[in-house]
C-alpha cells in the first residue's frame, strides 16, 4: 500500500474539487476490482485532509466503504478497510461514533473473524490475490484491527459489541502470529490494551488459554524495538485485567510487568537517535543487503544506560493522543521506525506506571505473598542505582507496600527521561524532515515522566522517596527545568506536567516540614507566567503552588512583604479568573496563607483582604450557585465531551469552597481585622 504510506506521512493540505470526491464515491461500486481498489486507495489519501473529512461524511462514506471490507477482491478489502482507518484516526471522536451509529461493526467483526479462520490455512484463491508473494490476510488483518482499536477507543458501543461478538477469540489468534509478524501482534496490542481498559464484562473471556497466550508473548526473548514495545503493551493489557489473576500469582505478575518497564526506561532515546542517524548514514552508503541484524544490536547496545544486559528494543504504542502511524513508515526507513518504537514504548510505560500509582489497595495476602517473590529479589537488582536518591514503590498505596518494595528504584531512570532531550539529538531531528515528528515524542516522554513523577509524589511517604535530602535535591532538579532558560517554558503539556510535580512535592515537603529550595521571586515568577495559560490545569497549578508556599512562609518571620504580594496575588486571580474552578482554588490558597501568623495578620491587613472577600463573597456565591442549578437539570450533558464546563466532583468542591468563604471570612472578624 505505497499510496497509504507516503500520503498517511505527508498529507496535502490543498482542496479539491468535490467532482473527484463524487467520481471516487461512485467508482467504489464499479464491477472492476482494480478500479474499486483504486477508488479506495484515493479516498484513503484525501481522508488524511481534516478538512474534507465533513464533505465525505455528508456523503454517507461510513456505507459505501464498509461492504467493501467484506469484498471479493482482497486487495479492495485491504484498502477499504485503510481508508477506514484513515478516518477512524483523523476524524477523531465524533467521527468514530458515527462510524458505529452507521454500523462499521457489522462488516469488521465479520472480516476480523474471517481473516482469523483462514490465518493458519492461508488458502488464497488466484482470482482473489493479484500478488500471490504478498501475505493478503495478514496485512487486511492489520488494517482492520487498527480500524477497531480506534472505534473501541472512542465510542463504548463498539467496546459492547466486541464483548458481545466474542471477537476476543479472533484478535487473540492474530496475536499468535507475533513471532513472524511483530507489526500485527503490536497492532493487536494496541488495541487489547483499549478494549481492557474498565471493561469488566470481558474479564470473564480471560481463560487460561488466553492469558497463556498474553504471558507467551510478554515473556519472548527477542531484543528488538518493537518486541519490547510489544511486550509493554501486553504489560498494560496484563494489568488490566489483573482482577482475573490469582492472588498467589499476582507478586510475580507485578514484578515481570517492572522490569520490562525497567527495561525500556533505561534506553537513552537521545543516544538511541544520535546511533540511529549514523547507523543509516552507513547503510546508505552501502549495498542493502550489507545490512546485519549484528549492526542493529551493537547500535542498541550503546544505547543502554543501565547494567541490564538483556536490553531490548520497542515500537508503537497505545492512547488516542495522536495518530500512531509508524507501521506505515517505508520499509527503507528501519532506524526511523526503530526509534519511533522506542519512543512510544517509553511513553507507554510511563502511562502504565502511572495507572499502577492510582490503583486501588491490594489486600494484604496479596502484598504478603508480592513482598515474598522471589522475582521481586531479582527485579531490585535489575533496577536498583547507587546514589540515586529518590526511591519508588510502584505501587505503593499503603504501609505494606511502601515496605515491600523500598528497594524498587525505577526512578533514577524516570528522573532521566523527565531532562529536556539531548540538544545533539534535536538538532538531528530538525535537520531531517522524515524524523522531525520524533521532537515531538521526545516532549512527550519528558511530560509522561514528570506526569509519573507527579503520581509517585502523591502516593509515596518520604521515607519512601528517599528523605528530606532528595526530595530538596528533585526541587533543585524541577526548578532548573523550570528556570534553566532565559524564558519560561510556554508549551502547555509541559507547564502543566512540571507545575503538577511541583505542586505535590511541595505539598509533601511542606507536611513534613522540609525546608524550600525555591525562593518567593521564582515561585512569583512561575505563577506569572503561569496563570496566563489556556490550560485551566496549569493555572490550578500554580495557584495551588503559590498557597503551598505562602502558608509556609506565614510560618516564618519578616515575610509579611512577600505574603502581602502573594495575597495580591491570589485575590486578583480569585476576582478576575473566568474558571470558577481556578477562582475556587485561589480562595482555597488564600484560606491557607492567611489561616495563621503574625506576619498573616499583619500582611492581611495591609492588603485590605477581609473587606475585599467580603465584597466577594455575593459575587462568588451566585456563580456557583447558577453553576449548580445547571447541574441539577442535566448532569448527563455535563459529562458529555464538549458540554459543560465543570464536573460533579468540581461542583461539590466548590460549593465546600463557598462555605468555607463564609467561615473564613467570620473568622478574620474574629481576629478584631478592619470592617467593611
Amino acid at each position: 500500500m505505497w499510496f497509504l504510506q507516503s500520503k498517511i506521512l505527508t498529507p496535502e493540505r490543498k482542496s479539491f474539487p468535490f467532482s473527484t470526491l463524487q467520481v471516487n464515491l461512485a467508482s467504489l461500486q464499479h464491477p472492476s476490482a482494480e478500479v474499486r481498489e483504486y477508488a479506495c486507495a484515493s479516498i484513503s489519501k484525501l481522508l488524511q485532509q481534516k478538512h474534507v473529512i465533513p464533505a465525505f461524511l455528508q456523503r454517507d462514506v461510513v456505507r459505501c466503504l464498509g461492504p467493501l471490507l467484506m469484498d471479493h477482491s482482497l486487495a479492495v478489502r485491504e484498502t477499504a478497510a485503510g481508508a477506514l482507518r484513515n478516518l477512524s484516526a483523523c476524524g477523531g471522536f465524533e467521527v468514530c461514533d458515527d462510524m458505529v451509529t452507521k454500523d462499521i461493526m457489522t462488516p469488521l467483526v465479520a472480516l476480523l473473524k474471517e481473516c482469523s479462520t483462514g490465518l493458519d490455512a492461508n488458502q488464497l484463491s488466484p482470482k482473489k490475490c493479484r500478488d500471490m508473494n504478498k501475505n493478503y490476510i495478514e496485512d487486511i488483518a492489520n488494517e482492520a484491527i487498527n480500524l477497531l482499536w480506534n472505534v473501541c477507543e472512542c465510542n463504548n458501543t463498539a467496546v459492547y459489541i466486541f464483548n458481545k461478538e466474542g471477537c476476543l477469540e479472533a484478535v487473540l489468534h492474530y496475536m499468535k502470529k507475533f513471532s513472524t509478524n511483530v507489526d500485527l501482534a503490536i497492532s493487536v496490542a494496541n488495541c487489547l490494551q483499549a478494549v481492557t481498559e474498565d471493561n469488566p464484562d470481558l474479564l470473564s473471556s480471560f481463560n487460561a488459554s488466553a492469558q497463556q497466550v498474553l504471558e507467551t508473548v510478554m515473556l519472548c526473548p527477542e531484543s528488538t524495538m518493537k518486541h519490547i514495545l510489544l511486550r509493554t503493551l501486553i504489560a498494560g493489557t496484563i494489568w488490566n485485567i489483573k482482577d482475573t489473576i490469582p492472588p498467589g500469582s499476582l507478586g510475580s505478575m507485578v514484578n515481570a510487568i517492572l522490569k520490562i518497564f525497567s527495561e525500556s526506561l533505561a534506553i537513552d532515546a537521545g543516544e538511541m537517535i544520535i546511533s540511529m542517524n549514523e547507523a543509516e548514514k552507513k547503510r546508505l552508503k552501502l549495498p542493502a543487503e550489507a545490512e546485519t541484524e549484528e549492526n542493529m544490536s551493537d547500535v542498541i547496545d550503546n544505547c543502554v544506560l543501565s547494567e541490564d544486559d538483556d536490553m531490548e528494543e520497542i515500537p508503537k504504542g497505545k492512547v488516542r493522543r495522536e495518530n500512531d502511524i509508524s507501521d506505515l513508515l517505508p520499509s527503507d526507513k528501519w532506524e526511523l521506525k526503530e526509534v519511533t518504537a522506542l519512543l512510544m514504548a517509553q511513553q507507554t510505560a510511563l502511562e502504565i506506571i502511572v495507572n499502577m500509582c492510582c490503583s486501588e489497595d491490594p489486600s494484604d495476602d496479596e502484598w504478603e505473598e508480592l513482598s515474598s517473590s522471589d522475582e521481586s529479589d531479582l527485579f531490585m537488582e535489575n533496577s536498583y542505582n547507587e546514589g540515586s536518591g529518590l526511591l519508588m514503590s510502584p505501587l505503593c498505596l499503603s504501609d505494606e507496600v511502601n515496605s515491600a518494595f523500598l528497594n524498587n528504584l525505577i526512578p533514577k531512570k524516570i528522573l532521566e527521561k523527565t531532562g529536556f532531550p539531548n540538544s545533539v539529538a534535536l538538532d538531528i531531528c530538525m535537520h531531517k524532515p522524515s524524523w522531525k515528528p520524533l521532537i515531538k515524542k521526545l516532549n512527550a516522554v519528558q511530560c509522561r515522566a514528570l506526569t509519573c513523577l507527579h503520581s509517585i509524589l502523591l502516593v509515596s511517604d518520604v521515607d519512601c522517596l528517599g528523605g528530606a535530602s532528595a526530595l530538596q535535591s528533585l526541587a533543585q532538579h524541577l526548578s532548573q527545568l523550570v528556570f534553566s532558560k532565559t524564558e519560561l517554558p510556554a508549551d502547555t503539556e509541559f507547564l502543566e506536567a512540571i507545575t503538577s510535580a511541583l505542586r505535590a512535592l511541595l505539598q509533601t515537603m511542606a507536611s513534613k516540614n522540609i525546608s524550600q529550595c525555591m525562593s518567593p521571586e521564582q515561585l512569583l515568577a512561575l505563577c506569572e507566567a503561569g496563570i496566563h495559560s489556556s490550560n485551566a490545569s496549569v493555572r490550578v497549578n500554580v495557584v495551588s503552588i503559590l498557597g503551598i508556599s505562602g502558608s509556609v512562609l506565614a510560618k516564618g518571620q519578616d515575610t509579611a512583604e512577600t505574603l502581602k504580594m502573594i495575597g495580591k496575588f491570589l485575590l486578583e486571580v480569585a476576582m478576575k479568573e473566568p474558571s470558577l474552578v481556578v477562582a475556587g482554588e485561589a480562595l482555597d490558597a488564600l484560606f491557607d496563607v492567611f489561616a495563621d501568623g503574625k506576619e498573616a495578620e499583619k500582611a492581611a491587613v495591609q492588603i485590605k483582604l477581609l473587606p475585599a472577600l467580603k465584597e466577594f463573597q455575593p459575587v462568588f456565591k451566585m456563580r456557583v450557585g447558577i453553576k449548580c442549578s445547571r447541574l441539577r437539570v442535566s448532569t448527563r450533558h455535563m459529562r458529555k465531551e464538549g458540554k459543560g464546563q465543570y464536573s460533579t466532583d468540581q461542583l461539590c468542591v466548590l460549593d465546600n469552597v463557598k462555605m468555607n468563604l463564609r467561615r473564613f471570612i467570620a473568622y478574620q472578624e474574629t481576629l478584631g481585622k478592619t470592617p467593611t
